[in-house]
C-alpha cells in the first residue's frame, strides 16, 4: 500500500485506492494531498487558539479554502504545485506562531500538525509519506469515518467559498467553521456522538456558503433564466472552457470579444448559458459534449484549446496535454497554469492565440438543450406548479441532482427517468443531468418533466423551491412533500450538499450508485437509523417504492 484515499465514489473495489488513485492521481500526488490537509488541520489549531485569543488569520483563512479546493477530486494533478503550497503553509503557520508570541501569549497542547517542519522537499516527501499523516493515522474506524465526512464536507464547502469569494462575497462565520472542523479532526477528546453532531454542524455551514455563492453568482450576472442552450457547433476556431468559476468565464468572454474566436462550455459550465449576462456575448455558442468523464474523446473532436477552472480533469492524452490550460486551484503538469494577477485579473491572450491556430470544433450532436430553472425562475411559475400538484397532473417530484461518472452502474439513472411516470417531474443540479438531459421527456400542461437548477452548488436553488412549497401547501414538515430523493455523487461537493439536505432536515434520501467508502458500518447505521438514508437498487423496484 503506497496511498490510501477513499474520499470519491469511485474508491478502488468499494474501500479505497492504494496503489493509484482511480481518478487518475498518483500515490505521489495523493499522499501530498494528504500532509496539505494535515498542515491544514495544525493551522486551523492554531487559528481556533487565535479565535479565543481574539487574534485573527485572515491570511490563514483565504490559504485554508483555496488549498482545501486544490485537494478535491480531479482539480489538481501536480506534486510540484503541492509541495510549493505546503511549503506556503509552513511559512504561514511559522508567522501565526509570531503573532501570538508579539503578544506574550502561550501556545500549548500543539499537534503535530501544527509543529512539524521540513528543511527540503525530499523531507516534505518523507513527512508525506509518514504514516501519521493519511486517512489511516486514525485507528478508530468509526471516528475514522465521522473526521473524513466532516473534512471532504469542508472540502466542497471550501469550493463554494472560493467561488464566491472570487466574486467578492465571504462570510467570517464560515472561515471561523473551517477552523473549527478542522481543528476538531485532531482533537482525541471528541467522543463519535460530538463529532456526529458536527457532521451535522458542517451541514448548516454548508447551507450558510451555498446561499453565499448563490447571492454572489446572482448579483453579479442575474437570475437564471429558462434558455435552450445550442449543443451544435460553428465554424470558426474556439475556446472550450470547463470547471465551474463563472468570473473566469466572464473575464474569457471579455477577452475573446471581437478576436473571431468563440467560446464553448463543457460539463458544468453548462448553466452559465442560464445568466442574462452572458447572453450579450455573440461569441458565446453554446454547449460542447457532456459530462467530465467523457473528456477524452470530446477534447479530440473539439480540436480547440480547453481552459479547466476548477476540478473534474481527467488526465489528458499526452498529444492533448498542450492545449490544455489551467487556472485556479486546477493543476495539471505539463499544462500551462493561468494566474490571476495583483488586481485579480487573469490574461488570456496566451489561450486565444494558441485557438486562431487550430480547427474549429467537429461537431458531435445538434440541437438544444432547457435549463434556467434556479429557484427564481421555479417560484416565478409557483402557481403553476401548485395547481400541477393540487389537481393531480403532478404526482411526484424527483430530486435527483448530483454527479456523474464513469462507472458503468451510472446507466441506472439514465433508466430510471426514463421509466419515471409521466405525471411525474425530475429537480435536477449538478454533472448527473447529462444522464438524461437529452432524453425526450416531454412536459406537464406546459412544465418540463427536467427542471435543470444549474450547478452541483445550485442544488441550494431546490432546498429553497422545496421549502417554498412546504410553505404553500402549509405542511409542517418538508418529508410531507410529494419529493423524493434518488441522488448520484461522486467527489466532495457532493457530500456537502448531502450533509446540507440532512441538515435541512431531508429525510429518506437515496444515495448511489454505491455508498460512500469512508462510512464505517456503524456510521452508516446512525444515518440509516436517523435519516433513512439508502442505496440504490433496480430501477423497477425503486420506482415502484418511491411511487407507494
Amino acid at each position: 500500500m503506497s496511498m490510501f484515499c477513499y474520499q470519491c465514489q469511485e474508491a478502488a473495489r468499494g474501500t479505497g485506492c492504494t496503489v493509484r488513485g482511480v481518478c487518475g492521481k498518483t500515490d505521489k500526488v495523493a499522499n501530498l494531498q494528504d500532509l496539505m490537509v494535515y498542515t491544514l488541520k495544525g493551522i486551523a489549531q492554531i487559528a481556533e487558539k487565535g479565535l479565543k485569543a481574539g487574534v485573527k488569520f485572515p491570511d490563514a483563512d483565504y490559504f485554508t479554502m483555496h488549498s482545501l479546493f486544490m485537494t478535491i477530486t480531479n482539480a489538481n494533478f501536480d506534486d510540484e504545485v503541492f509541495i510549493a503550497e505546503i511549503k506556503k503553509g509552513l511559512k504561514l503557520r511559522e508567522e501565526m506562531k509570531r503573532e501570538f508570541e508579539s503578544k506574550d501569549v502561550k501556545l500549548e497542547g500543539l499537534h503535530d500538525a501544527a509543529t512539524w517542519t521540513a528543511d527540503s522537499n525530499e523531507a516534505i516527501l518523507a513527512k508525506a509519506n509518514s504514516v501519521n499523516v493519511g486517512v489511516l493515522a486514525t485507528e478508530n474506524e468509526d471516528i475514522r469515518s465521522l473526521r473524513e465526512l466532516i473534512t471532504y464536507g469542508v472540502k466542497g464547502m471550501a469550493a463554494y467559498a472560493k467561488h464566491a469569494y472570487n466574486l467578492g462575497k465571504e462570510k467570517e462565520e464560515v472561515f471561523a467553521f473551517f477552523t473549527k472542523a478542522l481543528s476538531a479532526t485532531l482533537d482525541e477528546g471528541m467522543s463519535a456522538d460530538d463529532l456526529v453532531a458536527l457532521t451535522l454542524e458542517t451541514g448548516k455551514y454548508g447551507v450558510d456558503t451555498m446561499a453565499m455563492l448563490d447571492a454572489a453568482n446572482t448579483g453579479a450576472y442575474g437570475n437564471p433564466e429558462i434558455t435552450e442552450v445550442n449543443i451544435g457547433t460553428r465554424n470558426n476556431p474556439a475556446i472550450l472552457i470547463s470547471g465551474h468559476d463563472l468570473k473566469d468565464l466572464e473575464q474569457l468572454l471579455k477577452q475573446t470579444e471581437g478576436t473571431g474566436v468563440d467560446v464553448y462550455t463543457h460539463s458544468e459550465m453548462l448553466p452559465a448559458h442560464y445568466y442574462p449576462a452572458f447572453k450579450k456575448y455573440d461569441h458565446f455558442v453554446g454547449n460542447y459534449g457532456n459530462a467530465w468523464w467523457k473528456q477524452k474523446e470530446e477534447f479530440e473532436s473539439f480540436n480547440g484549446p480547453i481552459l479547466f477552472t476548477t476540478n473534474c480533469i481527467v488526465p489528458p492524452k499526452s498529444e492533448h496535454i498542450q492545449r490544455i490550460y489551467t487556472t485556479g486551484a486546477a493543476g495539471f503538469p505539463g499544462c500551462k497554469h493561468i494566474d490571476a494577477d495583483e488586481n485579480d485579473l487573469k490574461d488570456f491572450s496566451e489561450i486565444i492565440e494558441h485557438a486562431k491556430k487550430l480547427a474549429p470544433p467537429k461537431e458531435i450532436e445538434n440541437g438544444k438543450i432547457l435549463g434556467g430553472f434556479a429557484h427564481n425562475q421555479v417560484l416565478a411559475l409557483a402557481d403553476k406548479v401548485v395547481d400541477a400538484v393540487k389537481t393531480g397532473a403532478i404526482k411526484k417530484f424527483f430530486v435527483m441532482a448530483g454527479c456523474d461518472g464513469r462507472m458503468k452502474s451510472r446507466d441506472y439513472y439514465t433508466e430510471f427517468a426514463d421509466k419515471l411516470p409521466k405525471d411525474t417531474v425530475i429537480l435536477t443540479a449538478g454533472c448527473a443531468k447529462y444522464r438524461y438531459n437529452k432524453l425526450e421527456l416531454g412536459d406537464i400542461g406546459g412544465i418540463p418533466r427536467v427542471l435543470d437548477a444549474g450547478q452541483c452548488n445550485d442544488s441550494y436553488s431546490l432546498a429553497v423551491i422545496a421549502l417554498k412549497l412546504k410553505e404553500v401547501f402549509e405542511l409542517n414538515d418538508i418529508n410531507e412533500l410529494p419529493i423524493a430523493y434518488n441522488i448520484a455523487w461522486y467527489e466532495q461537493k457532493a457530500v456537502i450538499v448531502l450533509l446540507a439536505l440532512l441538515y435541512l432536515g431531508v429525510k429518506n434520501i437515496h444515495l448511489g450508485p454505491t455508498l460512500p467508502a469512508f462510512l464505517s458500518p456503524n456510521v452508516t447505521k446512525v444515518l440509516v437509523d436517523t435519516f433513512g438514508i439508502a442505496g440504490i437498487g433496480t430501477v423497477d423496484e425503486d420506482i415502484e417504492m418511491f411511487m407507494k
